[in-house]
């Protein structure tokens, strides 16, 4: 494709629009760049409290196949889906670490009172169930009569074991012990958990054998009844039995300090065991294997792709670009041969875009080209994300920005930085695989991309731009060329009718382009719209000279109505004035000898178009332009009948570019394939009149940190409420008038730390808004955006805090 202006200088060598370019492929294909701040190479994302994202694309030098094959399961709007594994299931209220030692002291306080109970015969009726499912010789009369016969005995030794074991289940249970050795113990990690479990085992098995815990007798009294005692004889079996009762109590402490694990680590030189391959033969039904080539009988194609993709001479890009290649194919039957062919001969270099790139020179956020998605942040551990999304990451795709994105916040908040430039990032990769075509404008040197990511880079008011700007959208049709231009001169002033200014301008453009045969050039625009007697003598000529009746009446119509009351030429002159500079000279020409980039080219082509605006010596001009080139962008993308490419346009600045015709124009873009990104530093950049349009207008709304409340309640209103579930917690003193219930208050408070009170809880639902103007203006960190997100498909997100780190 052309390049970005800085290869030669502006003349009738600048292209109109891009044109094809096939170099042959580069004996090496770029690999994707590894991205900034990762340090892992495992292909699957893993859920974590602190930022530590997975690796998004293949490190460089790496093969793809990993990459290609890493799952991407379907999920909620703006879930980062590639390698994304759900989060385990959302805790319980956490207990206190002093109410959980204290609740475990208790109950096991109190087993050990009810079996020194029971031990000791305090505890009346404790052998009745054991005296209803034994013989009543085994037992001396009454119901607390002992055993009488040894069998009774026995019985009664093997009751008291299974009555121990339920104590202690049921103290372990009562106590939250599990709670408290995963708290306390396994969190701690090894050696340390190894090391508890084997003290704790280490004391249980002297219990057992000093005969404190029952163990040993129950298990040889069963033995012997199972057996006979005859077996006790051989001095072999005891000790075989008794091994096996030490490794039955071992083999739990065994599992609980995962001592095979950590042996087995010790074993391995201290490190885990090393993850899978990824570069392991796959399945003839995997990702990489090109499965729809193979499914339509081109299996020879299939086995080039899948060389390349294992050698590493293609890029992730690449794989994109070819499946979207195949995917248009197989609509046209008639395409599938070439393509084919192309694949064999060139491999992963077939059906290249038209400038012969096939990566951007750098990349400073995580893309993921086969899903579309770029990755801008990671969703905030906060109350007021929902459980499943916090710490996942977020993502924008062509689906989000379809309904449009409009993100709000003061200079230096990261707008640029972390938002749009990512979302450039992610549009122009998804053009060089032949599905988008973005158009990003920004003041000079704002931060969008390097001029070698575009295709066209036109930089108004620079001597050495290779493209113009085409005032008129590159129609032929006065009627539209003045609707839009009006749009863009005068579409911000409440006080005229943009309307009346399309009139006015149609009444002028018309004649004119039947009398040369184009538009005027921006110095004959501003002399007609000034009613300069010269032209419009000259332009009167000219019609007359060439027969045009019904364009000398336009002419004649204008004339009349020059300088009337709420006539808005003097108006249209004054802006068109701000482009009539010496800097502009030659810029916006209309002559046969101008090369203007044509915006309609956007609807035709995957071209990767940038416009830097100067701002700073021409501000005003430069919110003219801008609001122009929003004009121009919602009425050629409504007007197109192809809407199989996605089309975007991204504005880093769009103050006072954002009128009524243009707000409705944006929510027609969803239903033609196209969507805006508008970055502006407040909501009062826009008419007032325009903040409820606009805000209803996007699907996908952020609010960066340090907005005004004024901003944070616009977007509290546009998010809505919900209902949530509020609990009012009433405490009340109780004061005890019995000495042993005050002596029992007085221990509850010396242990707990609190006084005894009781809780009166009123639970009710209530609307409250997701997020209040106080909470958006003082409540968002820095470096965080809250972001609400919607797709084309009607599926749409709550309103997240985002850790930005695109």
């Amino acid at each position: 494709m052309d390049d970005d202006g800085t290869r030669g200088g502006r003349g009738p060598g600048a292209d109109r629009a891009p044109g094809p370019a096939a170099p042959p492929p580069p004996a090496h294909p770029p690999q994707v760049p590894h991205p900034a701040g990762s340090a892992s190479a495992q292909p699957v994302e893993h859920r974590q409290a602190g930022p530590a994202p997975a690796i998004e694309q293949p490190a460089p030098g790496a093969p793809v196949d990993a990459w290609l094959r890493t799952p991407r399961p379907q999920q909620e709007p703006g879930v980062w889906r590639y390698g994304y594994t759900p989060p385990p299931p959302e805790e319980s209220e956490r207990v206190s670490d002093r109410s959980l030692l204290v609740g475990a002291l208790i109950a096991l306080l109190s087993a050990l009172l009810l079996w020194s109970l029971w031990r000791n015969g305090y505890l009346p009726y404790r052998l009745v169930p054991l005296k209803l499912f034994t013989p009543g010789e085994w037992w001396n009369p009454g119901t607390s009569g002992g055993p009488r016969t040894i069998e009774g005995s026995d019985a009664l030794t093997v009751y008291e074991a299974i009555l121990f074991g339920l104590l202690a289940y049921g103290c372990g249970r009562i106590g939250n012990f599990s709670e408290l050795f995963r708290r306390h113990v396994a969190e701690r990690g090894q050696p340390f958990l190894a090391l508890a479990a084997a003290v704790a085992a280490g004391l249980t098995q002297l219990l057992v054998w000093k005969e404190t815990l029952p163990v040993v007798r129950p298990v040889l009294v069963l033995v012997a009844s199972v057996a006979g005692g005859e077996i006790y004889q051989s001095q072999t079996v005891v000790n075989v039995i008794y091994g096996l009762i030490a490794a039955a109590v071992l083999w739990p402490f065994a599992r609980l300090g995962r001592w095979r694990e950590l042996i087995a680590a010790r074993r391995g030189g201290g490190t885990a065991p090393a993850p899978a391959d990824p570069s392991a033969p796959a399945t003839t039904t995997s990702a990489d294997q090109w499965p729809e080539l193979r499914a339509a009988g081109w299996t020879d194609a299939a086995d080039t792709l899948t060389a390349e993709v294992r050698t590493g001479r293609m890029n992730d890009v690449d794989v994109a670009r070819l499946r979207h290649a195949w995917r248009l194919a197989t609509r046209r039957p008639d395409r599938l041969g070439p393509l084919a062919e192309s694949v064999l001969r060139t491999g992963g270099a077939a059906a290249l875009h038209p400038s012969g790139h096939r990566d951007l020179p750098r990349r400073t956020a995580r893309h993921d080209v086969l899903t579309g998605q770029v990755r801008i942040g990671r969703c905030a551990d906060d109350p007021h994300n929902p459980y499943v999304r916090r710490g996942t990451g977020l993502a924008l795709d062509p689906a989000l920005l379809g309904t449009s994105l409009l993100a709000v916040g003061p200079p230096g908040a990261g707008k640029s930085a972390r938002l749009v430039r990512p979302a450039v990032e992610a549009l122009a990769l998804r053009a060089l695989a032949g599905q988008a075509a973005v158009l990003a404008v920004g003041g000079a040197g704002e931060p969008l991309g390097p001029d070698d990511a575009f295709d066209v880079v036109v930089r108004v008011g620079h001597p050495g731009s290779a493209h113009d700007i085409d005032l008129y959208g590159g129609t032929t049709d006065p009627d539209e060329a003045a609707a839009v231009l009006a749009e863009g001169l005068v579409g911000d002033v409440g006080s005229l009718d943009s309307r009346r200014a399309a009139t006015v301008l149609a009444q002028l453009l018309g004649p004119y382009r039947a009398a040369h045969g184009h538009f005027p050039s921006v110095p004959e625009l501003r002399e007609l719209l000034d009613g300069t007697p010269a032209a419009f003598a000259g332009l009167r000529a000219s019609l007359e000279a060439a027969g045009h009746h019904a364009m000398l009446r336009e002419l004649d119509a204008r004339s009349r109505q020059a300088g009337g009351p709420g006539d808005p030429a003097p108006a249209l002159a004054d802006r068109v004035a701000l482009l009539d500079r010496p800097t502009f000279a030659g810029f916006f020409a209309t002559g046969p000898d101008a090369r203007p980039f044509e915006l309609r080219a956007l609807g035709q082509y995957p071209l990767r178009v940038r416009v830097d605006l100067p701002e700073r010596g021409h501000a005003e001009a430069s919110r003219l332009l801008t609001r122009l080139l929003l004009a121009q962008f919602t009425a050629i993308t409504a007007a197109r009948t192809d809407t199989s490419l996605f089309v975007c346009l991204v504005l880093d600045d769009a103050t006072h570019a954002v009128t009524a015709e243009t707000v409705r124009g944006i929510r027609r873009l969803r239903s033609v394939n196209a969507g805006a990104v508008l970055a502006l530093r407040t909501v009062d950049d826009v008419p007032e009149a325009l903040h409820t349009p606009l805000l209803g207008a996007v699907g996908c709304t952020a609010a960066f940190s340090g907005i005004t409340t004024w901003d944070g309640k616009r977007f509290a209103e546009a998010w809505g409420k919900e209902w949530v579930e509020t609990r009012e917690v009433a405490q009340h003193t109780v004061f005890a008038d019995q000495p042993f219930t005050r002596a029992l208050h007085a221990l509850r408070k010396l242990v707990t730390g609190k006084a005894v009170t009781t809780d009166a809880v009123t639970v009710r639902q209530v609307e409250k808004e997701r997020w209040s103007a106080s909470e958006l203006a003082y409540a968002v960190p820095s470096g965080h955006a809250v972001i609400r997100l919607a797709n084309v498909d009607g599926e749409h997100a709550p309103p997240l805090l985002v850790h930005l780190d695109g």
